[in-house]
């Protein structure tokens, strides 16, 4: 059969059947029907795309794993009680806390439940702090894992059924996130950024000529849940979107789909896992629940992502909950018919600031992701929004680091991005604040005090550099904060930035067992949420790099164990 018929196997009958426990959703959606399947249930997944693994095959593949056995081999030194500490700091009551602990209580099981049924091999991304290790339990070393580069050969006929990354190379490196870090500073630190480079062009245009096409990141983690899916035979219906949910409020007894113009009816035993995703690409939901000042689609989650899965569980009383909340990302402003470029560690890097529409600062550039959307946000509901922000950065930088996950040091930034608005470059200040629509003489007085400031190695406005996050995407060699240099070497440019995100993560109520909460608390039986379709773990914060892909497998293995021990759904 061919491996691009709509079933996994191909060839298999989409009709009316009856499962132990029905999975909408073929990203972390994965890793509840693979510890189901351990327990001896018989699982379907089913998929709404063409693809297997959404938005996880789309990530950059981190997952923050406090405690796990993974740390502990490696030395890490990390405690269960300390990382709930740590949480309870940063959640500061924003979710509730059975929430936390359940996650914390978990992730050792789930890391060896995917070690016995995955290829994947993790590794701790050491160094890779906490997005807020200031706080008690908070970690410098990082919790952080990531999958080495994986094969992808190993899904045989089915590696064009996985869904392709963000950034989608001509040819293959595989390149991890602690890769990442060090590549970019290839021009700066020579002796690691060379020997990393090298090794990943290697392993990815050697592997070519072996046959073998190695990937990394999110690619690598989605396809080894996808192999672990082939190998346990656990049956995948792809172009198949849920329509509704079966039962009612008080118990869920499986689901309709659509398939092909037609309606199947799937009963569920034991329950629904809910892993659909948020409502990334539903500007409806987002302009109503968010801000109506969002640009359309800018979300690097999955196209599919419109919160379907939210809504259905809405029609049966479904409570929601941190609505207004996103994986933030800001990214660099989109050119037509493409979307926005990622940043990383670009906002960290010395020799660079970001202004607004008035030419001020308004943030620490260098803090984490999901903070800096947030403070967005926080401006625009107290009056004072951002309505246009720029990064700026001098020849130095331009000539230091890689830029947009696409030039590389010393690279002209394309003529496209000029003509599109997206990119300005001047001999001197005043010109390039004319360019950019800034008004000059606060733009002036903003480059004075920035590089009065980074002369000393000091933020005294916003603090950069203060945290042990904010350095770890820093430069090494710049001292004595690796994230602070002036300006002085002109040209001159500014490059025009959005606010993206990887997801929302504001969705259906859930209490520690995964099982979703009616709108006044009560327990919807044989109904499961995890990931961006539940409401977030961890509140309003995101305590580290791969929070968000981790409570997505971690919650997906306590929804399995659930519905493994209940005789019936409850």
């Amino acid at each position: 059969m061919s491996p691009h018929s709509a079933t996994i196997p191909a060839g298999m009958p989409v009709a009316d059947t009856t499962v132990d426990l029905l999975v909408v959703g073929s990203g972390t959606g994965m890793a509840a029907a693979l510890a189901a399947h351990e327990g001896g249930l018989s699982v379907l997944i089913v998929e709404k795309s063409p693809y297997v693994g959404g938005s996880t095959a789309r990530s950059g593949g981190a997952l923050w794993l406090p405690a796990c056995p993974v740390l502990r081999e490696a030395g890490a030194n990390d405690t269960a009680e300390r990382a709930a500490t740590y949480l309870e700091s940063v959640v500061a009551g924003s979710a509730p806390a059975q929430r936390s602990t359940a996650f914390v209580a978990h992730v050792p099981a789930t890391v060896d439940m995917l070690r016995r049924t995955t290829p994947l091999r993790l590794f701790w991304a050491r160094d890779y702090s906490d997005y807020h290790p200031e706080e008690p339990g908070g970690s410098a070393a990082g919790r952080t894992c990531e999958s080495r580069p994986l094969d992808l050969s190993i899904l045989g006929d089915y590696r064009t059924r996985l869904r392709p990354g963000v950034l989608e190379a001509g040819f293959a490196i595989p390149t991890t996130g602690a890769d990442y870090r060090w590549m970019n500073l290839v021009a700066r630190v020579p002796r690691r950024g060379i020997p990393t480079l090298a090794k990943r062009v290697a392993q990815g245009v050697g592997g070519r000529l072996l046959g073998r096409r190695y990937a990394a990141g999110g690619q690598a983690l989605a396809a080894g849940l996808f192999a672990g899916v082939l190998r346990a035979g656990i049956p995948v219906w792809t172009d198949t979107a849920l329509l509704r949910l079966t039962g009612d409020a008080d118990h869920v007894t499986g689901a309709v789909v659509g398939h092909d113009g037609r309606e199947v009816t799937i009963t569920a035993r034991r329950g629904v896992v809910l892993a659909t995703g948020g409502f990334d690409h539903s500007m409806e939901m987002r302009w109503k629940f968010q801000t109506e000042s969002l640009g359309a689609n800018r979300s690097l989650g999955a196209e599919t992502n419109v919160g379907e899965g939210i809504r259905a569980a809405q029609d049966l009383g479904a409570g929601i909950d941190l609505m207004d909340q996103a994986w933030w990302f800001p990214g660099v402003a989109p050119l037509p018919g493409r979307p926005p470029g990622v940043m990383l560690a670009e906002r960290s890097l010395p020799g660079c600031l970001i202004v607004d529409q008035d030419g001020h600062r308004f943030t620490n550039e260098s803090s984490d992701y999901m903070s800096f959307g947030q403070r967005l946000l926080e401006l625009e509901r107290s009056g004072s929004p951002v309505e246009a922000m720029w990064i700026v950065f001098d020849q130095h930088y331009r000539n230091s680091y890689v830029f947009g996950a696409e030039l590389y040091p010393r690279m002209r930034i394309p003529q496209s991005w000029y003509d599109a608005g997206v990119a300005a470059r001047a001999d001197g200040f005043p010109e390039l604040a004319a360019r950019i629509g800034v008004p000059v003489p606060e733009f002036l007085a903003t480059m004075t005090r920035f590089n009065e400031s980074a002369c000393a190695g000091q933020d005294p406005d916003f603090g950069r550099g203060r945290s042990a996050y904010d350095r770890y995407y820093g430069d090494p060699t710049v001292t004595p904060n690796p994230n602070l240099r002036p300006l002085l070497d002109g040209p001159f440019y500014a490059v025009k930035m959005v606010l993206s995100d990887l997801g929302t993560c504001g969705g259906l109520t859930a209490d520690e067992h995964a099982r979703v909460l009616s709108e006044d608390g009560s327990v919807i039986a044989g109904l499961y949420a995890i990931g961006n379709t539940a409401a977030n773990a961890f509140g309003t914060t995101y305590p580290g790099a791969g929070a968000t892909i981790a409570q997505g497998l971690v919650y997906g293995y306590i929804a399995a164990r659930h519905a493994v021990q209940s005789e019936s759904p409850g």
